[in-house]
């Protein structure tokens, strides 16, 4: 069976959820072969053996620590001129997006980001993907050269499937340009306890109906007692209730929970373009006519100060 390369996003060879998820949809178009870049490979693999991969292509140099993305795209390069895959699979984070766009420039080939799901077609993969703000579904391929498909963290469930896993050591030259942008320092991010945002199963957002940072402790305290990570609209984050790199939307981040609540938050376009792909959208606002309400599988038409604390009660009595 053809070959499918997977890229791995890891700590320190603790593999992260979206990696897992692409396992899954690699099995779907062939037998998934992980490339693993820095250290912990040895500890990974057990995982990613578990989880579907037949190899575990791994290199570790100080490159991919010191400089940014080039040195994973000379990887990825090696990887594909050793395998010969009908395709490259990376998750759609923001490094991960320059990482394939780059990688496709160098085999001339054709890319498709932001994918939804992934099935085998008879003249290569064939990838869904959310359009115009998740106005419209569509489905493509690449027709030249090896596709290149970056999918959103929540596509596809994490399913194990046994296989062997074996680690064989990659051999990387890195070009003159890998040395290009130099990491200097690094401040390690205060941690708040709660998932990832972009990879978070279920995600509670707060809007301009909150009213204030004080009060997004409302909003923390759902979250907390569903285990969700907090996110916020465009309009929150501007007035400085809470930070940037918790807005969801056009011009933040892009989410696609199984579970998304959203509180005092009108629903416009910018917000939609980011959530819409929610498998089950939630939303509390004391205007009937909000434009959310027009997205949404569940609404409470009422106010989020009275609703959502009593929902975060009846959420812990259940748990109990």
């Amino acid at each position: 069976m053809a070959e499918v390369l997977v890229y791995v996003d890891h700590v320190d060879g603790a593999v992260r959820k979206p990696t897992l998820e692409l396992l899954t949809l690699a099995r779907r178009i062939g037998e998934p072969v992980a490339v693993h870049l820095g250290p912990g490979a040895d500890a990974a693999a057990t995982v990613l053996g578990e989880h579907g991969a037949t190899r575990v292509l791994a290199a570790d140099a100080p490159e991919f620590a010191d400089y940014l993305v080039v040195p994973k795209v000379d990887a990825l390069q090696a990887a594909a001129a050793a395998v010969s895959p009908v395709a490259v699979l990376v998750p759609s984070s923001a490094e991960g997006k320059e990482i394939a766009a780059r990688l496709a420039l160098r085999l001339g080939s054709g890319i498709i980001t932001d994918a939804t799901d992934l099935e085998a077609g008879d003249e290569g993969p064939v990838a869904t993907q959310s359009a115009f703000a998740a106005a419209f579904t569509t489905r493509s391929r690449v027709s030249h050269g090896v596709p290149v498909i970056t999918v959103k963290p929540n596509s596809a469930p994490v399913e194990a499937a046994p296989a062997t896993g074996t680690v064989e050591q990659l051999q990387v030259t890195f070009g003159e340009l890998a040395t290009g942008t130099k990491i200097v320092s690094r401040t390690p991010r205060e941690s708040t306890g709660r998932p990832e945002l972009t990879e978070a199963a279920i995600v509670v957002s707060g809007g301009r109906g909150v009213n204030g940072a004080e009060n997004f402790s409302i909003i923390e305290a759902l979250a907390d007692s569903l285990g969700a990570a907090v996110g916020a609209s465009r309009a929150a984050v501007d007035a400085g209730w809470y930070p940037h790199t918790n807005q969801v939307g056009q011009t933040g981040k892009s989410v696609s929970p199984q579970l998304y609540i959203a509180n005092g938050i009108s629903g416009a376009i910018q917000h939609r373009a980011g959530m819409q792909t929610s498998k089950t959208i939630v939303a509390v606002n004391k205007d009937a006519e909000a434009p959310i309400f027009d997205l949404v599988d569940y609404g409470v038409v009422g106010d989020l100060f009275q609703v959502v604390p009593q929902l975060t009660e009846e959420i812990k009595t259940r748990k109990g």
